[in-house]
């Protein structure tokens, strides 16, 4: 092996992407690690829980890409135990096909959630798209957004009012985020759904009321006369500084 001359200059390589899928399906990984293989990611692999953990402690993924029928833990379960020390992107992959299911992993923290069967490019394509929203935005980088009784840090991701951390659930940040980077416009109800809940979403506009009770209640001084959080009837929402 020859070693770089002294004071030869290095060429950096950007790390190539891990991804930690987590399933106790053979077959499922097997195809999923050869086709992540293919193009050029890292891949972990963990066939339940509890491996899940400690892997994703060990090796740091930059997403994790997590089955909820899993022999020791209910995926659930395992997103909480991520969530309670990192922010990695989660795609939840599960046959679990209810509203109500779904709706709770993403309560849990997960970022997207893929129903099987599934096809290959819609999965590589939300995988992508997870790990993008993950990565810093340098000319975001002190991107703060403030009313006169909080402050939205887009960059941290995080929401203080009265100098006190405000808690949102994933679900609840993502629907403030889209709201805060369109302050002053309307944002349609499709539109919301489909950036909060993901592309299948389009009708469920009960979702868009519940959470937005829920930011209003943690968020406006009077909840039920909001200022900055704003109802167009029958078409959308708007936020207001």
């Amino acid at each position: 092996m020859v070693s770089p001359a002294a004071g030869s200059p290095r060429t950096s390589r950007p790390s190539p992407t891990r991804v930690l899928v987590v399933d106790d399906e053979p077959q499922l990984v097997r195809a999923l690690v050869i086709n992540l293989k293919a193009r050029a990611y890292e891949v972990d692999t963990a066939h339940d829980g509890a491996t899940a953990l400690r892997v994703a402690a060990a090796r740091r993924p930059d997403v994790v890409v997590l089955d909820l029928g899993l022999p020791d833990l209910d995926g659930v379960e395992v997103i909480k135990g991520l969530r309670g020390w990192s922010r990695v992107p989660i795609l939840v992959l599960s046959a679990r096909h209810s509203s109500d299911e779904k709706v709770q992993a993403l309560d849990a923290g997960a970022d997207d959630y893929v129903t099987k069967p599934f096809g290959m490019d819609e999965l590589l394509a939300r995988l992508r798209a997870a790990v993008r929203r993950a990565e810093p935005v340098a000319d975001e980088a002190d991107m703060t957004v403030e009313t006169d009784g909080f402050t939205v840090d887009l960059a941290a991701k995080k929401v203080d009012r009265g100098g006190k951390d405000v808690r949102l659930t994933p679900t609840e940040w993502h629907l403030l985020e889209v709201l805060v980077r369109n302050a002053g416009r309307l944002v349609g109800q499709r539109q919301l759904l489909q950036e909060v809940w993901g592309p299948s979403y389009g009708t469920e506009t009960n979702y868009l009321r519940v959470y937005m009770a829920q930011l209003r209640r943690k968020l406006e001084a009077d909840p039920s006369r909001p200022r900055h959080f704003i109802t167009e009837p029958g078409m959308g929402y708007r936020f207001e500084k």
